[in-house]
């Protein structure tokens, strides 16, 4: 039976396209088992939504969720802090008194890869991509650090300085590691990411627009 050129064509792109899928798949079941047997879990959630309902809850927890991690983290850093992470909290997770001293376990470069890719792939529909444009404007900085005071418990760059508190996470090199859309939703629907928490809620405070903007402030920082 001959086989035209586009037919050859047809089978080669299929097997390609199988092949590739076959190793996506095989990637993520690694990642997953890596990250099963290093225990990640016991201080990561990776189901969701969030079912914390006091701050006992919240308290019980040792370090972030993870189950939108894919929405709200960038690959390319993910993969680099994995391997080799830095500290973002300077408090202790959960604490606004306590230093962080404790230092997040390291993995190989291949696992990082492997774990990035499995985490990658939990996403959220809540942070589907809404139009913020991740830009540092004189707008977003005067809301940020002024109008709405985020900078009293977020650092953000002054130049070749850092300005603003300690007991939030550390923002001056947030867009290397946060999607803007993410930040958005963040502050749009914190009960869907964190129903409880010492961070202030913005919804009917801040509108859609500047929340926007605020979201491509934080996300412009690096």
């Amino acid at each position: 039976m001959n086989v035209s050129k586009a037919g050859r064509l047809t089978v080669l792109l299929g097997l390609t396209a199988f092949v590739v899928g076959v190793s996506w798949n095989l990637s993520y079941a690694d990642g997953k088992g890596i990250f099963a047997s290093k225990n990640c879990g016991s201080c990561h959630q990776t189901e969701g939504p969030a079912t914390e309902k006091t701050f006992d809850d919240q308290l019980k927890k040792k370090g972030p969720e993870l189950w939108y991690s894919g929405s709200k983290f960038k690959k390319e850093w993910l993969v680099e802090w994995l391997e080799k992470p830095t500290t973002i909290r300077l408090l202790k997770y959960n604490s606004v008194t306590e230093k962080n001293t404790e230092k997040h376990p390291a993995l190989s470069k291949s696992e990082a890869g492997e774990v990035a890719g499995y985490l990658m792939t939990l996403t959220a529909k809540e942070a589907a991509a809404a139009g913020v444009t991740e830009a540092s404007t004189p707008m977003g900085k005067n809301l940020f650090q002024k109008k709405y005071g985020c900078v009293g418990c977020h650092s953000v760059k002054a130049g070749a300085q850092k300005v603003g508190g300690v007991s939030g996470p550390d923002l001056s090199e947030a867009g290397k590691r946060l999607n803007g859309n993410w930040v958005y939703a963040y502050l749009k629907e914190p009960k869907v990411f964190k129903p409880v928490k010492r961070m202030p809620v913005f919804v009917g405070i801040i509108n859609d627009n500047e929340m926007k903007t605020v979201a491509g402030f934080v996300a412009a920082q690096k």
